[in-house]
C-alpha cells in the first residue's frame, strides 16, 4: 500500500513545521518553494563581514520548536540551542529616560519604579492578569481551530468565554493599560505590544494584553546562530524525516475536482496528492493559485496589518548602551499609528526598533563593530512612493538616534541594505507587504481571520501568519500543528467511514 501524498505550498517557518508533522503521520510529502532557499521571512545573509538575520528578530516559546523534534523522535540539540535573555527589551524615551524591561518579573517592577515612578504593584498585577488570560483563554483560541463545532462544544470554551472579560473585547488595548498604570512611559511601553500582530493599540482589542505574558512571564530566547538557525533546524530535521524540497519552483495551480483537492500544477505539470497545504498569503492563494477573484477580494474585506521598512547597518563602533533588543519611542504614539493606519504614511518621528544579535555572538560582526538591523513600522503596499518614503525615514531615524544616542550615527554607517513594504511583498509574497496578513483592529478580527481549512475544498488547508492564529513565529507554529490535527482527524473519519 502506498503512502498518502501531502503538498506543501511554501517554506516558511509553518509549512517545514507542517511538513514534519505530516511525515510524522506517514505521508510522503513534498514542498514547492517559489525562492532558492526555506524559511520564507525568516531569512538571513551577509553583507562586507556582517550577518543579518532578514525577518523576525524576536524569539519566545522555544516548547513549540522542541516539541516538533520530539514527535519526530530526533535529538534537537544537534540541531538547536538558545539561550535565555535577561533584558528583553531596552527601551528609550525622548525625556531621556530608560526602561530595562527585566524577563525577571521582580527586576522588571523594580526597574519600572525606579525609572518611570510607576508603582512596582501595576506591573506584577498587570502581568498576572496577562498570564491568567493567556492560560484560560489564549491557549483555547490559538490553539484549536475556531471554525470547527468541536472547539464550541468543548467546556473548555466556556471557561474562556467567562475569562474574557469584555473590557478584554470591546476595549481598545491603550484603554486598558491606561486603566492599569499611572506613567505615560509605562503605558506606552505596553501598548507597543499591538505592534507584535501589526496593529493599533488605540484600535486593537484588550485582548491583546496577554501577549506580555510570553517575553516577560515564559521569557525571552537567543537562537545561537541567530534567528536563521530555527529555519536551519526545521529544514534539516524535515529532511532527517524524508521531506523531498523543490526550490525555484513555484506552485502554479492548485488542482480540485468535485469539492475536493487533487493536487498542484508547478514546472507546467500536474502533480497529485491526497493533501495540499497552502503556506502562502490566504489573498494569494485564492487569486492566483485558486483563481478565485471573488473570495480573494471578500478578503480585502479585512483591514490589512501593518508592514515595516528595514535598514540593515553595519555601525562600526559598539554601543554599551543598547542591548540585544532596542526600542526608541516617538513622542507622539497616537499621531503615529494615525499616520499608518489612517493615512497610509510615515510619522515625522517613528518609534525606531534595532536588533544587535552581536551582542550575543561576536561572530555576526567585525571586532569593535555591530550588525544593526533597524526597523520602523510602516503602513501595508498601496503603492505609494517608496523611495521618497524610505529616503525620509532615513533622515529622521539617523536624526533621532543621533540625538539620544548622542552620537553621529549617519558617518559610523560602513554597510547598509534597505528593505520596504514593495520589496517584502515581492520576496514573500506577503499581500500588500503585511507582515501579518491582516490587523487585529476590529473588536472580533481574531475570528474573522481565515481558517485553516475551507468547507469549499476538502483537503486543502492554510497554515502561516495570514490564517488563524495570527502572524509572529509562535503563532505560525501553533498553525501548523492545528492543520496536522485537522488532517489526522479527516484521516481517522475516512478510516471510520470506510469500516
Amino acid at each position: 500500500m502506498h503512502p498518502k501524498k501531502a503538498i506543501i505550498i511554501g517554506s516558511g517557518v509553518a509549512g517545514l513545521a507542517v511538513a514534519i508533522r505530516l511525515a510524522v503521520q506517514g505521508y510522503e510529502v513534498n514542498v514547492y518553494e517559489k525562492n532558492s532557499y526555506p524559511g520564507g521571512k525568516l531569512s538571513a545573509f551577509e553583507q562586507n563581514g556582517y550577518q543579518f538575520d532578514a525577518g523576525p528578530s524576536l524569539f519566545t516559546q522555544p516548547s513549540n520548536i522542541e516539541e516538533l523534534f520530539t514527535l519526530a523522535g530526533e535529538p534537537i540539540a544537534s540541531y538547536f540551542s538558545c539561550t535565555p535573555v535577561d533584558i528583553a527589551c531596552r527601551y528609550f524615551y525622548e525625556n531621556g529616560k530608560l526602561v530595562n524591561a527585566y524577563t525577571n518579573l521582580e527586576a522588571f517592577a523594580t526597574e519600572a519604579e525606579t525609572q518611570l515612578g510607576e508603582n512596582p504593584a501595576h506591573l506584577r498585577s498587570y502581568l498576572k492578569k496577562a498570564g491568567r488570560l493567556y492560560e484560560n483563554t489564549g491557549t483555547v483560541f490559538i490553539d484549536h481551530s475556531l471554525h470547527k463545532r468541536g472547539t464550541w462544544l468543548h467546556r473548555r470554551i466556556w471557561k474562556a468565554m467567562g475569562a474574557a472579560k469584555w473590557s478584554y473585547l470591546f476595549g481598545s488595548l491603550h484603554k486598558h493599560n491606561r486603566n492599569s498604570f499611572t506613567t505615560p512611559e509605562a503605558i506606552q511601553l505596553f501598548d507597543r505590544f499591538a505592534t507584535y500582530n501589526g496593529s493599533n493599540p488605540y484600535k486593537a482589542p484588550g485582548m491583546l494584553s496577554l501577549i506580555p505574558h510570553l517575553e516577560h512571564s515564559q521569557g525571552t530566547w537567543y537562537p545561537k546562530g541567530g534567528m536563521i538557525s530555527i529555519t536551519k533546524a526545521l529544514y534539516q530535521l524535515a529532511l532527517t524525516r524524508g521531506v523531498h524540497f523543490h526550490f525555484n519552483t513555484p506552485a502554479e495551480r492548485i488542482i480540485h475536482h468535485e469539492g475536493r483537492v487533487s493536487g498542484v500544477v508547478a514546472n507546467g505539470e500536474n502533480i497529485m496528492a491526497d493533501v495540499v497545504v497552502s503556506n502562502v498569503d490566504a489573498y494569494f492563494t485564492y487569486s492566483r493559485l485558486l483563481n478565485n477573484p471573488f473570495k480573494a477580494r471578500k478578503l480585502l474585506k479585512q483591514e490589512r496589518s501593518s508592514s515595516a521598512i528595514i535598514f540593515y547597518w553595519g555601525i562600526q563602533q559598539q554601543f554599551s548602551r543598547l542591548h540585544l533588543h532596542n526600542i526608541f519611542f516617538s513622542a507622539d504614539y497616537k499621531k503615529e499609528f494615525e499616520c499608518l493606519f489612517q493615512h497610509k504614511k510615515l510619522h515625522d518621528d517613528p518609534t525606531v526598533y534595532i536588533n544587535i544579535t552581536a551582542k550575543m555572538e561576536s561572530g555576526h560582526a567585525p571586532e569593535g563593530k555591530e550588525n544593526w538591523f533597524v526597523m520602523i513600522n510602516a503602513p501595508a503596499n498601496t503603492g505609494q512612493d517608496w523611495e521618497t518614503l524610505v529616503s525620509n525615514a532615513r533622515k529622521n531615524i539617523i536624526a533621532k538616534l543621533t540625538r539620544l544616542l548622542a552620537t553621529d550615527i549617519e558617518s559610523l554607517i560602513e554597510t547598509e541594505t534597505i528593505l520596504n513594504p514593495s520589496g517584502i511583498e515581492a520576496s514573500t509574497q506577503s499581500y500588500m507587504g503585511s507582515l501579518y496578513g491582516t490587523s487585529s483592529n476590529a473588536r472580533l478580527a481574531a475570528f474573522a481571520r481565515h481558517p485553516n481549512f475551507t468547507g469549499g475544498i476538502k483537503g486543502l488547508y492554510f497554515c502561516g501568519g495570514s490564517v488563524h492564529p495570527g502572524g509572529g513565529i509562535p503563532l505560525c507554529l501553533k498553525s501548523a500543528r492545528i492543520v496536522a490535527n485537522l488532517v489526522q482527524q479527516q484521516k481517522s473519519a475516512h478510516h471510520q467511514h470506510r469500516k
